[in-house]
């Protein structure tokens, strides 16, 4: 176990000016506080959060960071307490502390609203200080490379975490190595077998080719010296985590990897980068498509180099990355790389060297801390943050060359809500690269991008399947949801305004303001759209807006209930007409006779209900002819049903639900509408074929069918047929009855 002085002596080799007293004070006080405690390895407690200010001392942090690290647990597993920190170590560190400690675990076998609640409260910690992020990825790293002392089931729990979470979010943040680390490490647990294996072919490949490496190390170097380029040149070998994704998602064997090893060429200057790659590409052929340049367009992380691929000495392909000695830290370390953070006391050399806030990778986390006052749910915000951390990127650019950084298989709907919302919301069309393309394109690195727009366009919700990115996936979610409110508020104003009209009263919005408090809702919106649900009666409605108001037309006569029409109210107050119990009998015995008397402008029209809610068909359909009435589902809007359903006994008693319907139909617009039939055929090849040829050639089309055999000679036949009309229906079923091959046809009314 580390000394004290030797962690002192850790931080002085790159901060000469340490505060040693304070770092003295957090080792012995997290030492007490842990006394006796015990790892799962048999270990003394306190040697872990030794370890973890270990490993920020690789990273060359600060002070304050170190002695965070060291009392990283001791507000949660000991006796320490907030404000003892505070009065020992400052508010600065207290706050860090407790802002770790309330960092509950990530548990994956956890519900996913319980483990996205924890990422959210991990993110807005994050963005606060940097800092809870370096000492939780150090905390997981020593937890990671201590595993093997964890029962089974746990292990493959938190190594799963580990995969899920904590290494992309690395990554995110420019901590290559780190990431690296974690991946190897999660792997190794998360599937043993494989990890052996590749482990054990990287050994073999490596010692095979270690003669290659050396001779292309050699080459490299000898051709900057010639042209004067003051480099050094390392091997890399790739992980194997990163061998079996590649594997995996591109179905490729051992053999066919062509970057297993690498090469990295370090040199001072981004000019002397450029000179590096111009010899290189000067003597060896470049591989087509394998040149990326990450110098002139970093990534979201803040990475920084310039890829290619050549076939270099003895005709094999090398993979090099250029970059200077900098840019090589930061790919290594990440936000951490780029400055010592201030002391407690006051700035570092007269300058404030906390992590800049202008940083990619610190851009990245600002937008997915905005999208947690989006209202998504917390199960879409784990989906859509997790998706944002695995994806890698392409970079495409607008018309006006702004550069917009995306993830890989990202549309122009992506790009679109990555420009802005709005954008996203009224797309229409796209073009690349100047032609016109699908919005369903893959975008590739380079594309211009310009996107047609129209204020009358609202996002399909079918676009949620489409696209890759948090954002977008989030736009399209609540435009559906709007679109959905939208509906329902307009079936609400519709239903209160003839609840106001048959009070004798004017319908206003404005009304509705000053008694929003007594429903208990937030906007005028919120009321129309719980009417339209069924969720609020209209009858509150019109009664919080005129407290003395009285209806006198619910108390009948039982003679006008039995016979003929009445008035009624439904579930959300509006007066309508509704037959009594005799004459819904007599309507139904009557076709579709009596529908003219009724079906006026009292009741709702309805056209086409193929949209959203909140109007549907009931199961056996409806179709225009039918006298059709509607019944309102409280949470699921009004369902259409033809009066003959005996579905609608069911609701006899209920009157209050009940809707008087019309059909809106425009002449100029077809549409079929459902409807069910039974079909009783004889049991015989050819059947089958020759009923739907009939069906086909009446211009009917089958939605769905389904078949149960009643005798060994016949059929039945369940069709889900579209028609145009009762008419077009009528004609169908009688000749489906003249065919040879069928016993019986009807329709199926419930």
């Amino acid at each position: 176990m580390m000394r004290q002085y030797e962690l002192v002596e850790r931080v002085q080799r790159y901060k000469p000016d340490v505060n040693e007293a304070l770092l003295n004070k957090a080792y012995v006080y997290a030492m007490q506080k842990h006394g006796h405690q015990r790892r799962a390895s048999g270990d003394p407690y306190f040697s872990h959060p030794l370890e973890v200010a270990a490993i920020l001392t690789d990273m060359h942090l600060d002070e304050a960071t170190i002695a965070v690290a060291l009392l990283h647990d001791t507000i949660e597993d000991t006796s320490a307490t907030r404000a003892e920190i505070d009065e020992l170590f400052g508010p600065d560190i207290g706050k860090l502390v407790d802002g770790l400690t309330k960092l509950k675990r990530l548990d994956l076998v956890s519900k996913k609203a319980h483990q996205a609640e924890n990422l959210r409260k991990l993110l807005l910690a994050i963005s606060e200080d940097v800092r809870v992020l370096l000492v939780k990825l150090a905390d997981r790293l020593h937890n990671m490379r201590t595993l093997d002392h964890v029962p089974e089931a746990k292990r493959l729990r938190i190594a799963e975490e580990t995969m899920e979470i904590y290494a992309p979010l690395a990554g995110r943040m420019g901590m290559q190595d780190m990431r690296e680390e974690l991946e190897e490490l999660a792997f190794r647990y998360i599937n043993p077998e494989a990890f052996r294996a590749v482990t054990e072919r990287l050994a073999e490949f490596f010692e095979r080719n270690r003669g290659v490496i050396k001779a292309i190390e050699e080459a490299l170097s000898h051709l900057f010296a010639e042209h004067h380029i003051k480099a050094t040149v390392k091997s890399r070998q790739k992980k194997p985590w990163s061998v079996f994704r590649k594997m995996e998602t591109k179905a490729l064997s051992f053999e066919q990897l062509s970057d297993i090893f690498g090469f990295r060429v370090l040199v001072d200057t981004v000019e002397d980068c450029y000179r590096a790659l111009g010899v290189i590409h000067a003597t060896w052929s470049m591989v087509p498509g394998r040149f990326k340049d990450y110098i002139s367009t970093p990534k979201q992380n803040d990475y920084r180099s310039i890829h290619t691929t050549i076939v270099g000495p003895s005709r094999q392909r090398v993979e090099l990355q250029i970059r200077t000695f900098e840019m090589h830290r930061i790919a290594e370390y990440g936000v951490a790389a780029h400055s010592i953070y201030k002391d407690l006391g006051g700035k570092v050399n007269g300058a404030d060297h906390r992590i800049s806030r202008d940083t990619n990778a610190y851009a990245w986390l600002r937008r997915t801390i905005e999208a947690l006052s989006e209202g998504d749910t917390p199960e879409d915000f784990l989906e859509n943050t997790k998706l944002e951390l695995f994806q890698d990127q392409v970079f495409c650019f607008t018309p006006k060359g702004q550069l917009i950084a995306l993830p890989r298989g990202a549309t122009p709907i992506d790009f679109a809500y990555a420009v802005h919302t709005d954008v996203g919301d009224t797309c229409v069309g796209a073009k690349v690269n100047g032609r016109i393309m699908p919005l369903m394109t893959e975008l590739k690195n380079g594309d211009e991008v310009e996107i047609v727009r129209s204020k009358a366009q609202v996002p399909p919700a079918a676009w949620e399947s489409v696209v890759v990115t948090g954002k977008a996936r989030a736009a399209i979610r609540r435009a559906t949801r709007n679109a959905i409110r939208k509906q329902y508020s307009g079936l609400g104003a519709r239903i209160l305004e003839r609840a106001f009209d048959r009070a004798g009263k004017t319908f206003s919005r404005d009304a509705l303001k000053p008694i929003l408090h007594r429903l208990g809702r937030q906007d005028v919106e919120d009321v129309l759209a719980a009417v339209g649900r069924g969720e609020l009666s209209s009858q509150d409605v019109v009664r919080a807006v005129f407290p003395d108001y009285k209806d006198e037309r619910v108390t009948q006569a039982p003679k006008e209930r039995e016979e003929g029409w009445f008035n009624l109210r439904n579930a959300a107050g509006m007066l309508f007409q509704i037959p009594g119990r005799s004459s819904r009998k007599a309507k139904r015995a009557k076709g579709g006779e009596q529908a003219k008397e009724t079906n006026g402008h009292g009741a709702l029209p309805i056209r086409g209900v193929s949209g959203d809610l909140p109007v549907r068909f009931a199961p056996e359909g409806a179709v225009p002819g039918d006298r059709i009435v509607g019944i309102l589902h409280p949470g699921s809007g009004i369902i259409i049903y033809p009066i003959q359903s005996p579905a609608l006994t069911a609701f006899d008693d209920q009157p209050e639900r009940w809707i008087d319907v019309r059909w809106d139909i425009d002449e100029h617009m077809k549409e079929r509408f459902p409807v069910r039939l039974s079909v009783t055929a004889i049991n015989e090849p050819g059947s089958l074929a020759e009923i739907a040829q009939l069906i086909a050639a009446n211009d009917a089309n089958i939605h769905s069918l389904s078949m149960e055999r009643t005798a060994p000679d016949f059929t039945e036949m369940l069709f889900d047929l579209q028609v145009w009309d009762l008419k077009h229906l009528n004609r169908l079923v009688s000749q489906l009855k003249e065919s040879n091959c069928v016993s019986d046809a009807h329709r199926v009314n419930g």
